[in-house]
């Protein structure tokens, strides 16, 4: 073993060096080089760092750089983050996204240009004018729908989710509030006082034609009996005077 080279290393180090840190590293562990100043030193990590990707070798696992533009990678040639100002579409760091996509500059991806989606138009309104259905003509009758989808940067922006248009209504005299409900009332009491009316008449009839029966009834009771009158061609026949 070279002089400068040590057995009891730490920090992951399998062997290691004063002057040059790590130079090979405990099992399943990624071997490094960090610049420190001028000099450069091996360490040994569980995982490559931000802008390295790691790579296993039967004799020693390595952590290379990605390529400039990226800042993670999973590979050289396929970047999972890309560096500021590039936009990450299938692992490559582009300035600008091709034709169809768009930049997503919160995500920093070329995404799919997405368009608006609205809703089926709902039924129209009842014909009104100034919040009334009558009392009026003419007027206004409203339909809506509503946004399902809104739109990315580049995607067609949403319609209208609105629609008016005119309309023709019966004319006919609008019944103020509380009038229909005040009318029906008072139908309702006359009706009840006319019932009671007849019914009050009826009884009285009733008890009359009552008063009436019981007062011949007395009568024929207490007046005396008429006597038959005699039959006047009778009395004047002639007698017969023969014997």
């Amino acid at each position: 073993v070279h002089p400068n080279v040590s057995q009891g290393c730490q920090g992951g180090c399998a062997t290691c060096s004063d002057y040059n840190g790590c130079l090979s590293c405990k099992p399943r562990l990624f071997f490094v080089l960090e610049r420190i100043g001028m000099k450069q030193i091996g360490v040994c990590l569980s995982s490559c760092p931000s802008g390295y990707y790691g790579t296993r070798y039967p004799d020693i696992n390595k952590c290379a750089k990605c390529k400039a533009d990226c800042d993670t990678c999973f590979t050289r040639n396929f970047c999972t983050k890309c560096k500021s100002g590039f936009y990450l579409y299938s692992g490559k760091c582009l300035e600008k996204c091709p034709d169809g996509l768009e930049a997503n500059n919160h995500t920093m991806e070329c995404t799919s240009i997405v368009h608006c989606e609205t809703s089926e138009w709902s039924p129209w309104s009842p014909c009104m004018k100034k919040g009334k259905t009558c009392g009026f003509k003419r007027g206004n009758e409203v339909r809506f729908r509503e946004i399902i989808q809104h739109p990315s940067a580049r995607g067609n922006s949403c319609p209208a989710t609105t629609e008016s248009r005119k309309c023709i209504v019966q004319r006919k005299r609008c019944q103020k509030e509380g009038k229909g409900k005040k009318n029906r009332e008072e139908k309702r009491k006359k009706s009840n006082k006319d019932e009671s009316k007849e019914t009050r008449q009826e009884s009285k009839g009733r008890a009359a034609r009552r008063q009436n029966r019981e007062q011949r009834e007395n009568n024929n009771k207490t007046q005396p009996k008429k006597r038959k009158a005699p039959n006047k061609e009778q009395d004047l026949a002639p007698v017969d005077t023969a014997h």
